[in-house]
C-alpha cells in the first residue's frame, strides 16, 4: 500500500536503485517475466546519472560467447521498443565498421571474424577500399582491412531509457524518481529492504543498479562494488558534408577513436591513455544530470587520431565537449548478480557497454532473480569474481587505470596485467624467484607461469605460429615432459580451499553434490553442484577429513564463486560451518613416475599402493613438515598434492627440491599444467563446462550418481536430460597441423557448415599434436569425424578423437 501523502509504498517484492539504462531495463524484464511489484527509485530524474551522457553506440560483438549474446538479445529488445511501449529509443540499425591499421590488428579481426560465426552474427571482413565505400569521410593511409557487422547500431541513451520504462510502467512496476536511498536493511545476511528520504519501503529483493553511484550504496549494506569513476570525454560537430543519420559506426582502435553520426554531423571520442579517475573521495551528493567541464589538453591525443583518419574533423566546428563519469570496473567487465547480502543484487559497472548491454543484462538479472539464476554463464560478469583486495580503492584504481589505459590494445590471450603487483605471496616466492620464475597473476596471486632457467631444455622450434606464440616459452615443453618421465613440483598454494564443518556438513553435501558424498573418511571424490537445469557450477575434489569435516579444493579464480554458491544454499540452523581456508595453508605438487621415490625418501610413512592408494587422503610428515597429503592429479600422473601450515611452506618446498633435483625433477608451473590436463582430458570449469552444461554434455557422467539415497540440485532436470540424450557432446579434436594452435572461441564446421565452437586448446609435449575441445552435435562427434578449425582466417583440418589421448587406461596414475 502506497503512503497517501508521499506516493511511496511500505512494501513491494524488488526495489531497484538507480533509475539508469541499466535499472530502467531490470524493471523492464521483471515485470516482462510477471514481477508486477517491483519499485523503481532514483535519486534524481530518470538517465540524470551516466546514461544521459552516453555516446550511445551498440555494438554486438565482443571477446566472450555470454557478452556477445547479451549484445544481441539488447539489440533484438531495442528492435521492438518503439512499436510495444510507444516511446522511440532512436534506434538506427547503421552498422559498424572495425579498422585495422597493422598487421597485428588485421590478425584481431581475423579471430573476431571467426567468433562471429560461432555466434551467427553477419560479419565479414572487407578491404580498406570497401570500408571507404561505407564510411566516405575517411582516408585508408595505412589501413589493412575492416570488420563489417551490419546489425549494429547507436540510438539515443535517455529515449532508451524511457521506452524501457514506460514498457515496465504499463505492467505494473511504480518509478518513483527524486527519492534518495539513504539506507539498506540487512537482518541475519539478509536484506530487508530500503530506507529513503521518503520513508521505508520492506522488500525481498533489492537491486543496486546505481552506476557510479553504486559503491556507495553498496557500503550502505557492508558489500564492497569495486567501481571507479572516470571522465569519459566525446566531442559533437556541427553538420559536415557527406554526413547522414545512415552512417555506419567507425571504430578506429589503432587511432584510439570512435565516430558515429549526429543528425549531419558526428559525435567522436575515444580512450586516451593517460585516463583521469574522478571524485574519488566520494561523489557529491547533488551531482545529479551534470557534466564536467572540459579537458581540452586531455583530448588531444584523441583529436589527432580522428583528424588522421577523418581529416573533415579538422575544419568541423564543434557544437560541445561532453566530459561525463562513467564507472569502470578493474577488468572492463560488467559487475552482475547477488552479493554476499541475500536478496541484495548488483548491476553496476557498465565500461562505458552498458547502452550496448543493457537489454540483455536486464534480462539475466530479471532470471537470476525470479528463477535463481540466469540463463547464461556470467561468471565473468559475476560479483563474486572479486577478492577481498578490492576493498582497497588504491588496488581497484591501479587495476582500472590499466584497463582503462590499453582498452583499444591487442590483448594477446595469456596476457597478464602489471598494476599493483605483487599482492598475495607464497611462501616459496623467494625460492621460485630464484629459479627465474615467469610469473602470472590470477586472484591477487603470485603464480609461477614457467620457468625460465628450464628453457635451454625445451625446443623452441615447437613455439606455435601466430598469437598462441605470444606470451611462450620453450620452457613449457620441458616441464610437461619432465612430469612425463620424471617428475616436476608445482607451487600450488594459490588453490583456493574451503572447509565444510559441522553435524550436518553430511547431508548439506549430499544435497549440493550429483556423487556420493558419503564415503569413509580419508577418500577423495571427484564431483560438481549443479543448477537447477542440470548446469555445472562448482567442480572440484572434496576430501572427507572427519566425520564431520569436509575440505572442498577448487581453482584459484573460483573460490568466491564456489564459496558464494555453498554459502546460498547453507542452512540457518547452524548445523554447517563454510570456511575459506586458502590463505592458511601451502600447497606444493609433486607429479611424475619417479614422485612416489622423492616423497618417500622424505618420509617414514608408507606411500606405497596399498597403504596409499589413488584418491585417498592421509596425515604424513616430509622433513620436518606435517602435511595432508591428497594423492589426486590434474596432469594425469602418479603424485600427490601436499598441505601445510602456511609458515611451514618453505622448508615444505626445499625438502623435496633437495630430494628430487637429483633425479632430473623440475619446477613447473601453470601452463605445463594446462598442457598436460589437455592429453588427459581434464576439463576446465569456466571453458570447458560452465553452468550452460550439464555432466552428460562434458563427458562427465562418470562423476553422476542418480540412484544415491539423498536427492541434489539439478537430479530432476538431470534425469530429463539423459531421458532426452545430449543436445551437444564436448569433442577432443586433434589438429592436423601441430603449430596450428587454437586458443578458444574459433569455429569449428563439418562438410562447409559451422557446428561448434573450441572450448580450450593447446599443445601436447607428450603426444606431439596441437589439441582442442569443442561442444559439437551428437552426431558429429563420433571418433574419427573430420572437420576443421579456423585459425586466424585459415581453415585447418581435425578429427574427433578417443580420450584420454595419453595413457587412456589410467595406469600410470594407479601404479
Amino acid at each position: 500500500m502506497a503512503d497517501r501523502v508521499t506516493g511511496l509504498p511500505d512494501q513491494a517484492r524488488c526495489v531497484i536503485v538507480g533509475g539508469g539504462v541499466g535499472g530502467a531495463a531490470i524493471a523492464y524484464h521483471l515485470t516482462a517475466m510477471g514481477w508486477t511489484d517491483v519499485v523503481l527509485l532514483d535519486r534524481s530524474e530518470l538517465t540524470s546519472g551516466s546514461t544521459f551522457h552516453s555516446a550511445g553506440l551498440v555494438g554486438q560483438l565482443r571477446s566472450s560467447p555470454t557478452l556477445t549474446r547479451m549484445m544481441v538479445d539488447s539489440v533484438a529488445t531495442y528492435r521492438g521498443l518503439a512499436d510495444e511501449t510507444g516511446v522511440d529509443p532512436g534506434w538506427r540499425e547503421v552498422g559498424s565498421l572495425r579498422l585495422a591499421a597493422s598487421p597485428e590488428r588485421m590478425e584481431e579481426l581475423r579471430r573476431q571474424a571467426g567468433w562471429a560465426k560461432t555466434y551467427g552474427l553477419p560479419m565479414e571482413l572487407i578491404s580498406a577500399d570497401e570500408a571507404e565505400r561505407l564510411f566516405p569521410l575517411m582516408v585508408t593511409d595505412g589501413v589493412r582491412g575492416a570488420a563489417w557487422l551490419p546489425t549494429d547500431g547507436y540510438l539515443d541513451p535517455s529515449g532508451l531509457t524511457q521506452a524501457l520504462a514506460a514498457g515496465a510502467r504499463s505492467r505494473g512496476a511504480t518509478i518513483l524518481p527524486r527519492t534518495r536511498v539513504t539506507g539498506i536493511g540487512v537482518e541475519r545476511g539478509r536484506v530487508t529492504g530500503v530506507t529513503t528520504e521518503r520513508g521505508e519501503i520492506r522488500a525481498e529483493v533489492v537491486v543496486n543498479a546505481g552506476g557510479m553511484f553504486a559503491p556507495e550504496i553498496g557500503r550502505m549494506a557492508g558489500i564492497t562494488v569495486p567501481i571507479i569513476p572516470f571522465a569519459h570525454q566525446y566531442v559533437v560537430t556541427e553538420p559536415i558534408e557527406g554526413v547522414t543519420p545512415d552512417l555506419p559506426q567507425l571504430r578506429d582502435p589503432d587511432n584510439l577513436v570512435y565516430f558515429r553520426p549526429e543528425v549531419r554531423g558526428l559525435v567522436m571520442g575515444g580512450y586516451e591513455r593517460d585516463p583521469s579517475p574522478w571524485s574519488l573521495d566520494g561523489i557529491p551528493p547533488d551531482f545529479n544530470g551534470k557534466l564536467l567541464a572540459p579537458d581540452w589538453p586531455r583530448f588531444e591525443e584523441i583529436s589527432a587520431g580522428a583528424v588522421r583518419r577523418v581529416p573533415a574533423m579538422h575544419d568541423a566546428g564543434i557544437t560541445r565537449l561532453i566530459n561525463g563519469p562513467e564507472g569502470f570496473t578493474p577488468d572492463n567487465e560488467f559487475i552482475l548478480g547477488e552479493s554476499e547480502v541475500r536478496g541484495l543484487f548488483v548491476a553496476a559497472g557498465f565500461s562505458a557497454h552498458g547502452i550496448a548491454g543493457a537489454g540483455g543484462l536486464g534480462r539475466q538479472l530479471a532470471h537470476w532473480i525470479v528463477d535463481g539464476e540466469p540463463e547464461l554463464d556470467l561468471w565473468k560478469m559475476d560479483i563474486r569474481r572479486f577478492g577481498s583486495q578490492y576493498r582497497s580503492q588504491s588496488y581497484t584504481l591501479a587495476r582500472a587505470i590499466e584497463n582503462y589505459a590499453t582498452y583499444y590494445d591487442i590483448h594477446y590471450p595469456n596476457e597478464e596485467r602489471q598494476s599493483a603487483r605483487p599482492l598475495r605471496l607464497s611462501p616459496t616466492y623467494a625460492r621460485l624467484t630464484e629459479l627465474g620464475c615467469a610469473f602470472g597473476e590470477k586472484s591477487g596471486w603470485e603464480r609461477p607461469n614457467w620457468f625460465e632457467s628450464n628453457a635451454a631444455a625445451g625446443d623452441e622450434g615447437l613455439r606455435p605460429r601466430g598469437w598462441a606464440g605470444q606470451h611462450w616459452s620453450p620452457a613449457i615443453g620441458a616441464e610437461s615432459l619432465a612430469t612425463r618421465n620424471a617428475a616436476a613440483l608445482f607451487d600450488e598454494t594459490s588453490f583456493a580451499k574451503i572447509e565444510i564443518s559441522g553435524p550436518g556438513s553430511l547431508p548439506f553435501l549430499q544435497r549440493l553434490c550429483d556423487n556420493e558424498m558419503d564415503r569413509p573418511v580419508g577418500r577423495i571424490t571427484y564431483t560438481q553442484m549443479l543448477n537447477q537445469r542440470g548446469g555445472i557450477e562448482c567442480d572440484f575434489t572434496v576430501t572427507r577429513l572427519g566425520e564431520d569435516r569436509f575440505f572442498i579444493v577448487t581453482g584459484t579464480a573460483f573460490g568466491n564463486h564456489d564459496l558464494g554458491w555453498i554459502r546460498r544454499h547453507a542452512p540457518d540452523d547452524a548445523s554447517v560451518t563454510v570456511g575459506d581456508v586458502t590463505s592458511s595453508r601451502a600447497c606444493i605438487g609433486i607429479w611424475g613416475p619417479l614422485s612416489r621415490q622423492i616423497v618417500q625418501s622424505t618420509t617414514s610413512d608408507d606411500l606405497g599402493n596399498e597403504a596409499f592408494p589413488y584418491l585417498t587422503a592421509a596425515q604424513i610428515t616430509v622433513g620436518h613438515v606435517p602435511v595432508t597429503a591428497l594423492r589426486v592429479t590434474y596432469v594425469g600422473e602418479l603424485g600427490w598434492e601436499l598441505y601445510s601450515p602456511m609458515e611451514y611452506g618453505e622448508l615444505l618446498w626445499d625438502t623435496l627440491w633437495e630430494a628430487g633435483r637429483p633425479l632430473g625433477m623440475l619446477a613447473g608451473g601453470y601452463r605445463a599444467i594446462d598442457s598436460l590436463r589437455l592429453e588427459k582430458g581434464y576439463r576446465v570449469w569456466s571453458s570447458d563446462i560452465t553452468p550452460e552444461e550439464t555432466p552428460y554434455e562434458a563427458g562427465l557422467g562418470f562423476a553422476v550418481r542418480l540412484r544415491k539415497e539423498a536427492d541434489f540440485i539439478g537430479r530432476e532436470a538431470l534425469v530429463a536430460a539423459r531421458d532426452a540424450g545430449p543436445r551437444k557432446a564436448l569433442a577432443c579434436l586433434m589438429i592436423d597441423d601441430p603449430r596450428s594452435v587454437a586458443l578458444g572461441n574459433e569455429p569449428v564446421r563439418v562438410e562447409g557448415h559451422v557446428v561448434g565452437r573450441v572450448t580450450s586448446g593447446g599443445y601436447g609435449f607428450a603426444v606431439e599434436r596441437s589439441i582442442a575441445y569443442a561442444y559439437l552435435p551428437p552426431s558429429l562427434a563420433a571418433v574419427g569425424q573430420r572437420g576443421e578449425v579456423e585459425i586466424f582466417g585459415d581453415w585447418v583440418g581435425c578429427a574427433v578423437s578417443a580420450e584420454p589421448l595419453y595413457d587412456p587406461e589410467g595406469t600410470r596414475i594407479k601404479g
